[in-house]
């Protein structure tokens, strides 16, 4: 809680030179929302994800049935792979070498940091696993609740996207 209200407080005062200064700059931005929509064009997710907003994709391999993590992040308005997160070496799985830097979790998996790859146009499309696999939404910051695309989309193609949203500047 205290983390969040530290970023109220920061986005309050860098916004405040533009208000100060009657730019329109101020009223012109709104913050980026991240976006989960389906091929029939539902959303299935659609949350404010101002910038260093962090958010991960989860699901359970389906061959290993553990929990694996692929985390993102708004960087100044670009989709991000910030990091990932996997219990083995599975199949399909693994560290690549100068794709970020694989450090242990404690626990017999391991973290690949500091991957910063940007996502091309903001968007990807993922084909959502069964509810075996319950391909799902969460927040590291525990921001929002999850939201499992399983459950919702299971074998269906979605797109995931970091949508920027701008208003009009005020005449």
């Amino acid at each position: 809680m205290r983390r969040q209200a530290q970023r109220l407080i920061m986005l309050f005062l860098v916004g405040l030179p533009f208000a100060e200064a009657g730019s329109s700059l101020a009223s012109a931005f709104v913050p980026a929302r991240l976006v989960v929509m389906t091929q029939q064009g539902e959303a299935l997710l659609d949350v404010p994800a101002p910038v260093e907003a962090r958010w991960c994709i989860q699901w359970n391999h389906s061959v290993e049935k553990f929990t694996v993590l692929d985390c993102y992040r708004n960087v100044a308005g670009v989709m991000q792979l910030e990091r990932s997160h996997q219990p083995d070496f599975a199949a399909g799985l693994g560290h690549v070498v100068g794709r970020g830097e694989q450090v242990s979790d404690g626990q017999g998996g391991y973290w690949i940091n500091a991957i910063n790859e940007p996502v091309a146009n903001n968007r990807y499309v993922l084909r959502v696993g069964s509810l075996a696999v319950n391909h799902q939404v969460v927040w590291p910051d525990g921001e929002h609740p999850s939201v499992s695309l399983s459950e919702h989309a299971s074998g269906q193609r979605v797109t995931i996207q970091l949508i920027q949203s701008h208003v009009a500047p005020r005449e």
